[in-house]
């Protein structure tokens, strides 16, 4: 029975045939219509298996005011992906149809920042207890061959860029991305299957466009799209490999094939990156809880020149000093602890401040302006003008700094060093020394004691010092005589100057200038009456 479907069906193969289009052609036309966004798939908590309990309850209330407004709101990226393997995830991103100025209309304490990724960061609670919540605008998926060109970079070219929401550089690289559109083209644009997924909390439902599921259950890290185009839009996700790659290779995750083959070849594209935005990849790499693990990625892959602190750490990180202060880093995210930035970097370049020091005091200089002409000549080597001229470089400063005051231990200076805000840090970096042989555990243990002993157990340990330090034999002083100094200049004197007066001892610099007068050295008090027990030896340190 012909029915109306058959008949257009065979009015269109006679088309086909009469045109001499055969059936191999429609399929291939047929391949051409798939929509480059992916199929949609809405997962089910049945087969996902995401536990809900393990979602921040703040996130749930920035999903749940967005869609109380009206708009779509998911969690995305990565927190859907560690959820999906068991892992309470570190950070909570949401993805909105909801423009950025929408979304701060709805938040007491939202921020928009970013300029070629604009995004609003939501706020809860305060002081080192304060928690962010990133929400993005869905993006559009655009050809960067359609984007405006800009000659320059985003230093060079900033006049020109203001105002344009998609440019892109020379190189392809993608200097603005601010483009709202559907949420299919939002995953599309995204980097990796596994990070384009998107769950709703408050229906348990995963939206799943690119198979990230089946890529998590087979374990693979792969990327949408063209690897090598994808790399050169934005070279930044060289690192992102890297970092998701040592954080789920404990778990048995690997790359495709084709996402790693490009990504040797795509080092150089970091050049034209701004080094502050590859300043903070690199402390995300380090300080999300696998920093070991990166330092064996970057080694297995062969991948050098990402960056010169990067480079330092992969270099030195067999040094026990360094390797087990990324342990330490490790395990402090692990237990849930903070980490700061610049006690890992004072730990990274720790080797080159000590030798530094170390060849200076050698050479006979004093001990404070030594270790400080060594960090000034570290900073200029290793960091640049990126971070360490400001709170970043201060702060590592003075957990170097506060390695020779430790090992004072008498009068005032051990109550002093407490009221230090970074007498914590100071201290877990002399603990890290100590484990390491570098100094005395003796002096660690000290101070970890005194730190959390009461007012009167602190004057005993500082009392117990003092005296220790009297019953120590006094070092006779060597006095240096106006003729060995005489003599000295005229060993040391060029040939052809004639020898010094002993009336110019103090140079032509000193000429005219009035005599100073000598101080006459008191005799020492009787000890005995000072409670000292009449013990005599060198002036106890201040």
């Amino acid at each position: 029975m012909w029915t109306p479907e058959i008949f257009d069906f065979m009015i269109k193969k006679f088309i086909d045939k009469l045109f001499g289009k055969s059936d191999a052609d429609a399929s291939d036309a047929r391949k051409v219509k798939k929509s480059p966004f992916g199929t949609r798939h809405d997962i089910p908590a049945t087969e996902h298996g995401i536990n809900p309990k393990l979602v921040d309850e703040r996130a749930m209330d920035v999903v749940l005011t967005l869609k109380d407004a009206g708009f779509l709101a998911y969690i995305v990226g990565g927190a859907v992906r560690d959820l999906l393997v068991g892992l309470k995830p570190k950070d909570f991103d949401v993805a909105t149809d909801a423009t950025p100025e929408e979304v701060k209309r709805l938040f007491r304490r939202a921020f928009i920042i970013g300029r070629r990724f604009r995004i609003v960061h939501v706020i809860y609670g305060r002081g080192r207890e304060h928690e962010v919540i990133e929400v993005s605008t869905f993006r559009a998926y655009l050809d960067s061959s359609q984007a405006e060109q800009v000659g320059g970079n985003e230093r060079t070219s900033k006049s020109e860029l203001a105002g344009m929401t998609h440019a892109v550089d020379s190189s392809g690289r993608v200097l603005r991305d601010n483009v709202w559109g559907p949420m299919e083209e939002d995953a599309a644009r995204r980097d990796f299957t596994i990070n384009a997924m998107y769950y709703d909390p408050e229906t348990q439902v995963v939206v799943d466009y690119h198979n990230g599921i089946k890529d998590a259950k087979k374990k693979i890290i792969r990327m949408i799209g063209n690897p090598a185009v994808r790399y050169r839009e934005d070279p930044v996700r060289i690192i992102r490999a890297v970092r998701f790659a040592a954080k789920l290779n404990a778990l048995g995750f690997k790359f495709e094939d084709k996402t790693v083959q490009p990504l040797k070849s795509s080092v150089k594209l970091l050049l034209d990156v701004p080094q502050s935005r590859l300043f903070d990849e690199m402390l995300k790499l380090l300080q999300t809880g696998h920093a070991l693990a990166s330092v064996e990625q970057l080694k297995t892959l062969g991948l050098t020149g990402i960056y010169p602190l990067l480079d330092v750490v992969v270099d030195n990180a067999h040094q026990p000093f360094l390797n087990l202060a990324l342990q330490d880093t490790d395990r402090r995210v692990g237990e849930g602890k903070p980490v700061a930035p610049s006690f890992l970097l004072s730990c990274v370049l720790w080797a080159d401040v000590r030798d530094g020091w170390n060849q200076r005091l050698n050479r006979g200089e004093h001990t404070l302006p030594a270790l400080h002409d060594a960090i000034d000549d570290t900073f200029n080597a290793k960091i640049g003008d990126v971070s360490g001229r400001g709170k970043l470089g201060g702060d590592m400063r003075e957990i170097w700094a506060m390695q020779t005051r430790f090992e004072k231990r008498v009068g005032s200076s051990p109550y002093s060093m407490l009221e230090q805000p970074r007498f914590r840090a100071g201290f877990d970096f002399l603990r890290l020394r100590a484990q390491t042989g570098e100094i005395d555990i003796e002096l660690a243990d000290w101070w970890e004691k005194f730190s959390t002993a009461y007012d009167d157990e602190r004057h005993q340990m500082i009392e117990a010092i003092r005296l220790a330090q009297l019953q120590k034999p006094q070092q006779a002083r060597v006095r240096v005589k106006k003729a060995d100094t005489l003599a000295a200049d005229v060993r040391f004197a060029e040939p052809g100057d004639s020898a010094p007066d002993a009336n110019q001892e103090q140079g032509d610099h000193d000429q005219g200038a009035p005599a100073k007068k000598r101080r006459r050295r008191r005799k020492p008090a009787n000890r005995s009456e000072g409670g000292a027990g009449g013990a005599v030896g060198p002036a106890p340190e201040a």
